[in-house]
């Protein structure tokens, strides 16, 4: 399997992290009873559950966050969104939300009715229970083959 190189770009934020020892961090799982989502983020050095958060911002994304616009209402930072989105999609209308899994359940209220089966390739656990909330089956569409992280094949479901 050939490694490939890791992204070019320079880090804008740091913060300092707290390395634990392999004792500690097996009380902190036995305490949250193995379930992940019972630690603390401090607790976590190396985060591979989440994917809010995780990565560093570009000199340009920080200097937009500057520069924008805050109104709670009529922002000309959520017009610009808006009209970006809707020259790309032709949508005329747009929800901005914060995180996928947010969209996903404004999303899915909408088009998941209870009995429906919705099929996909390994649902993430929010999105499954965004399903399942509604009575509709999350059906995984994944072959035996998907689980060998090994196995370099062109598809595995």
């Amino acid at each position: 399997m050939e490694i490939p190189f890791a992204e070019a770009y320079r880090i804008k934020m740091v913060e300092p992290l707290k390395k634990s020892t392999r004792a500690e961090r097996e009380q902190w799982l036995k305490e949250a009873h193995y379930n992940l989502f019972g630690l603390k983020s401090e607790q976590v050095y190396i985060d591979c559950l989440t994917d809010s958060g995780t990565g560093a911002m570009s000199d340009r994304q920080w200097a937009a966050m500057m520069t924008g616009d805050e109104a709670y209402a009529g922002s000309k930072s959520f017009f610009q969104l808006k009209d970006t989105i809707g020259a790309i999609t032709g949508f005329e209308y747009v929800i901005p939300t914060h995180q996928g899994r947010a969209a996903e359940n404004v999303l899915f209220s909408h088009l998941v009715k209870a009995g429906d089966i919705i099929p996909g390739n390994s649902h993430f656990d929010t999105t499954k229970g965004h399903i399942e909330f509604r009575k509709a089956v999350a059906l995984d569409c994944t072959i035996d083959a998907a689980k060998d992280t090994q196995l370099e094949i062109p598809f595995k479901g």
